[in-house]
């Protein structure tokens, strides 16, 4: 085959794919976060570091379509040593005429040591924004993913990006 058959068709998939929107992630904003009281560690009992871990906490809104936003939110992981896996979690963003209900549907993270002690942990995955009105309903029904990285004791950074992928849950009930 000529080679500039080849690259005319290579250059032309790119083109359709960027023009789609498939190879491109929208921003949506960032967080600063703060984890509000203990977080609770429950051993399973079945081997060492095996525990399943419950943290809640609230952000301030500092970048992007989130700015000046508050969210409160809650998960629950299962860790296995340094490795864990997200198995629920949510919250609400509350900002100037608007509310949001969000659900997390996946998620992974690891422990981060610094000079040999634990310094948090950075995760990432997905999540839905369930229900969403006024400033935010353009949200509803809307999949996101997300990225945590610690920030210091007891704090964390959480990034926002549109998924591109339609949500799979039902918009506000009429």
């Amino acid at each position: 085959m000529d080679k500039r058959i080849i690259v005319t068709a290579v250059c032309s998939m790119l083109g359709l794919i960027n023009a789609s929107g498939f190879a491109r992630a929208e921003t949506v904003g960032r967080y600063e976060c703060s984890v509000v009281g203990a977080v609770s560690q429950e051993p399973i009992g079945d081997k060492d570091g095996h525990r399943i871990t419950g943290v809640q906490y609230s952000c301030s809104g500092m970048e992007g379509l989130v700015k000046g936003a508050v969210y409160s939110g809650s998960s629950t992981s299962e860790w296995d040593g340094p490795q864990g896996t997200y198995l629920s979690g949510g919250g609400i963003i509350r900002v100037a005429g608007g509310l949001a209900v969000t659900q997390l549907t996946e998620g992974t993270g690891s422990a981060v040591m610094k000079d040999g002690k634990p310094a948090g942990s950075e995760a990432s995955g997905k999540g839905l924004i369930k229900f969403a009105s006024g400033t935010l309903a353009a949200f509803s029904g809307k999949a996101d993913r997300w990225e945590a990285k610690p920030a210091g004791f007891g704090r964390f950074t959480l990034e926002i990006t549109a998924d591109g992928e339609p949500g799979t849950v039902g918009t506000r009930l009429k």
